[in-house]
């Protein structure tokens, strides 16, 4: 009993600031959901699931989702793979290998509004240096209006949120290889393992831990992703760049529409968790197997 009441004096007030800004948020959202209400006036009216129905039918939530599920697959394709090739590269015996560390790790230091603003001058149509650096090197034609086209915002985006947080991923990965033993390095080596053989029997599953972690980090970041669109587009042009969140933000605090804003919020929410659930679970089972063999 003594035991438990030391470990409810530690434990309590982190679980109350949990409490506080974590859970009571996510049921006070469904409880507004159930309502049209604009925030400002004291005007509620109860429509319960009426803006969940609403949703189903808008067209414009569907393209958010839809944008927000392209953002979830690159960056599992683009962050964590560069991520961990970039962790890779620091242990290679290379020069100046401080200096990489830095310049690797610049990009997440700098805030998602600073990031935004950078990307929009270089992918200016007239003076960016990307259609700048197309135009010196032959390929004028490819110039384009990176920001300004439907063709070629979202994309332009969603390259710019990947350089922001490859970082991230670098320093998560290199802090797993930095705890794997070197011995067991060794031992592949005197049985004759080259590197892609390490790697592929050793590397790859004693990071599988790290993976999985990475992975839902990132799922859960792109399905409420929000700054770095709302700087650079938007949402923008013709909704050709909208995200859940920068859609949320619109009907919240341009159209004044919390009850539905709320809602969006809401299934903002259950996609990540069940999302991160499939993800963890698929883990789990993946960790299993690997222990049965």
């Amino acid at each position: 009993m003594k035991k438990a009441s030391i470990l409810l004096i530690f434990i309590g007030p982190a679980l109350l600031v949990y409490a506080v800004f974590v859970l009571y948020p996510i049921f006070s959202t469904f409880y507004y959901s159930l309502f049209d209400w604009s925030g400002i006036d004291s005007g509620v009216t109860f429509t319960g699931l009426s803006n969940y129905i609403s949703v189903l039918s808008d067209q414009v939530f569907w393209s958010s989702l839809k944008n927000n599920l392209l953002l979830v697959v690159a960056s599992l394709l683009t962050q964590l793979p560069l991520g961990l090739f970039l962790a890779l590269l620091l242990f290679a015996p290379i020069r100046g290998l401080r200096l990489f560390r830095t310049v690797y790790f610049l990009p997440l230091l700098m805030s998602s509004v600073a990031v935004g603003i950078l990307w929009i001058y270089i992918y200016d149509p007239n003076q960016g240096i990307l259609n700048r650096t197309l135009e010196a090197i032959g390929l004028s034609f490819l110039k384009n209006s990176w920001l300004g086209s439907e063709e070629t915002a979202f994309w332009a985006v969603v390259a710019t949120v990947c350089w922001q947080f490859t970082p991230f991923y670098m320093i998560l990965f290199r802090a797993a290889l930095v705890g794997i033993p070197e011995e067991i390095y060794e031992s592949a080596s005197i049985d004759g393992a080259n590197a892609w053989s390490k790697f592929r029997h050793i590397t790859l599953p004693l990071l599988l831990p790290t993976i999985i972690t990475s992975s839902i980090l990132s799922i859960i970041g792109s399905l409420k992703y929000f700054d770095l669109i709302f700087v650079m587009t938007g949402g923008g042009p013709n909704n050709s760049t909208e995200l859940m969140a920068t859609y949320m933000y619109k009907q919240a605090f341009s159209y004044f529409n919390m009850g539905y804003a709320s809602t969006i919020s809401f299934a903002m929410f259950l996609i990540a968790f069940l999302v991160t659930v499939i993800i963890y679970s698929l883990g789990y089972f993946g960790r299993k197997g690997n222990e049965t063999v």
